[in-house]
């Protein structure tokens, strides 16, 4: 039987790491197609991995990589990766918005300059990058806009613990979800795909607390799993949800969860934000 990707295009903002390389992955198992936009050209001593060593992986893991160097901030770069890929595969199936920028400082502790990042990075550049790729999804067969940002969960309690990161992170599933409901008659598929436990990457690892943070969290490969069985799905009758990891694997009927954290009791795992 044909796997569901292969053949399939995806265009990933970021995904020279963590979540993003590891949805790249599950994909390029399939034999799809993946077109990475990043900046991590060179080598970073803090964080692992450049668009280039990624892209090795998606080919030995089965698939095609395009890697193109720019910033989602970028109105250029944006207009680039989406003609590149759309020169390099025939079109675009799927835009995942991967892209994003973290900072749980205080209001009082949150310079300009980062929240600006936060800003352009996860909201505009959520918007952005979707916007460019909608006219080439139009013709794809099942197309699929998945942006891993949270639900809408607006209660004083996460809008105040960090608001400048919450109002980026809302801002990407307000994004998303308006472009659901604006291109529903065009048949493309907008969700959101969040996680119910914190997950190992750079991030949480170069965290004050990384060591400890990242024995209670689990694998990029479960939102990987997780994102694949979205963008399987049909478009034309999946779109406009805010999905967490966990729901949507069991609905999948994988509820054994355990190799994406061996060794770690559920009870142990540490709950992501966002989640009551």
């Amino acid at each position: 039987m044909t796997a569901p990707l292969a053949g399939k295009t995806i265009l990933m903002s970021g995904g020279s790491r963590g979540i993003g390389l590891a949805i790249a992955l599950r994909a390029a198992a399939d034999g799809a197609n993946i077109a990475l936009l990043a900046k991590t050209d060179v080598p970073d001593p803090r964080l692992p991995g450049t668009i280039h060593t990624a892209a090795e992986e998606i080919r030995a893991a089965g698939g095609n990589a395009l890697a193109i160097v720019g910033d989602v901030r970028n109105d250029d770069d944006i207009t680039e990766a989406v003609m590149k890929t759309q020169g390099e595969f025939g079109g675009i199936d799927i835009v995942v918005n991967n892209a994003s920028v973290l900072s749980l400082a205080g209001s009082l502790d949150l310079d300009a300059k980062r929240y600006d990042l936060m800003q352009d990075v996860n909201v505009r550049g959520t918007f952005m990058l979707s916007r460019a790729a909608i006219p080439i999804l139009r013709d794809a067969a099942n197309p699929h806009i998945l942006s891993l940002s949270p639900p809408l969960n607006i209660t004083p309690r996460w809008l105040g613990a960090h608001t400048g990161y919450t109002l980026a992170k809302f801002g990407m599933s307000m994004v998303t979800l308006g472009l659901a409901a604006e291109f529903a008659k065009d048949g493309i598929a907008a969700n959101t795909l969040w996680p119910a436990t914190t997950i190992q990457t750079a991030a949480i690892a170069n965290s004050p607390m990384g060591k400890q943070m990242m024995a209670v969290s689990r694998t990029p490969e479960i939102y990987a799993d997780a994102a694949y069985e979205v963008i399987t799905q049909p478009a034309a009758t999946y779109s406009g949800h805010s999905l967490v990891v966990e729901d949507v694997l069991a609905a999948a009927g994988i509820t054994d969860l355990s190799k994406y954290s061996p060794g770690v009791p559920e009870a142990q795992l540490r709950r992501d934000i966002f989640l009551d």
